[in-house]
């Protein structure tokens, strides 16, 4: 169902508003960026999103494509030409979080459990491509999946990575208390742009948390990799309360092999800070178009399609 985008004659900042149900859960999907403004299982706020009337600050639930995280300089060379994007991010001088998630996106499909929204990027400067894309969260027994797809509608091949960033809780004061469960053995270590410069091993490292323990003061701002997977090729990420009565499961796929974690330590609004555990699942890191990490190349013609799933006990 279609909330009204409008509030007293004025349109909301995020635009219209569609609702999905399914038993106890619900969810809002907002029409600026297909993002995922709302999420709960009865009375459990899974993520930490954002009301009606504002928009999504700290890039809540917005969707990162066609490259998730940074690009260093903005600049970048596919098919032996060199490109250079707008600089979004001021103070690091990096193109950051891709071109979509402050575009208005068309209802595709919608059913009382489940909406489909789509948009086309047209060639641009920096992204001389066309990329037909979908976002579509559906809600059923195992929670809400969230699919992307990716389809190259141009003539020339094109760089592509698809991320997302929801902030989970299980509604802790602080994600301190929280226990946190990820099976990654690699993090990419930043410079001061937040570029990845190299891996290392989180084995003896304050970001060990393949076994599950408490987050406690660590500080989070960057990529894991190198997940433990199951033979379906899943791996699963999963933030409780100290004594388990509430969790939340992210089931991520072979198709998203890193994923971004930031503790919300240096958010603008301090009320805000380390209340949530952004997760963010992602095919590639930042700067993939200059290093090629995890970069998938869309030949004309060619889809990508991915899927990832977060399950909540309330």
């Amino acid at each position: 169902m279609a909330e009204q985008g409008q509030a007293d004659g004025r349109v909301l900042p995020s635009g219209q508003q569609y609702e999905i149900t399914f038993g106890e859960q619900r969810a809002v999907v907002t029409e600026v960026g297909a993002t995922l403004r709302l999420y709960e299982v009865g009375d459990y706020a899974v993520i930490e999103g954002f009301d009606e009337d504002e928009g999504p600050t700290g890039g809540r639930g917005q969707v990162l494509m066609p490259w998730p995280n940074r690009i260093a300089g903005g600049t970048y060379s596919f098919g032996g030409k060199q490109q250079q994007l707008a600089i979004s991010e001021v103070q690091t001088q990096n193109a950051s979080h891709g071109l979509v998630r402050w575009l208005n996106w068309q209802v595709v499909q919608q059913e009382p459990h489940q909406i489909i929204l789509g948009l086309t990027i047209h060639p641009q400067s920096g992204y001389p491509f066309t990329l037909a894309l979908t976002v579509g969260y559906q809600l059923g027994p195992d929670g809400l999946q969230v699919t992307t797809t990716a389809q190259n509608v141009g003539t020339n091949p094109l760089p592509f990575g698809v991320g997302y960033h929801p902030y989970f809780t299980v509604g802790t004061a602080l994600i301190d208390q929280a226990v946190l469960t990820l099976p990654a053995a690699q993090r990419l270590v930043n410079d001061e742009r937040m570029i990845p410069q190299h891996a290392e091993m989180v084995a003896g490292t304050p970001y060990d948390f393949r076994e599950a323990r408490s987050i406690g003061d660590t500080v989070f701002d960057a990529c894991f990799t190198d997940f433990t997977r199951d033979q379906a090729g899943n791996t699963q990420i999963t933030l409780a309360t100290p004594d388990s009565a509430r969790s939340l499961t992210l089931t991520l796929p072979a198709a998203f092999p890193f994923v971004q974690v930031y503790s919300g330590h240096n958010l603008p609004d301090p009320l805000a800070r380390r209340r949530s555990l952004a997760i963010e699942p992602m095919t590639c890191p930042a700067n993939a178009f200059n290093s090629g990490l995890g970069l998938i190349t869309l030949e004309p013609g060619e889809r990508f399609t991915g899927s990832w799933t977060v399950t909540a006990t309330p």
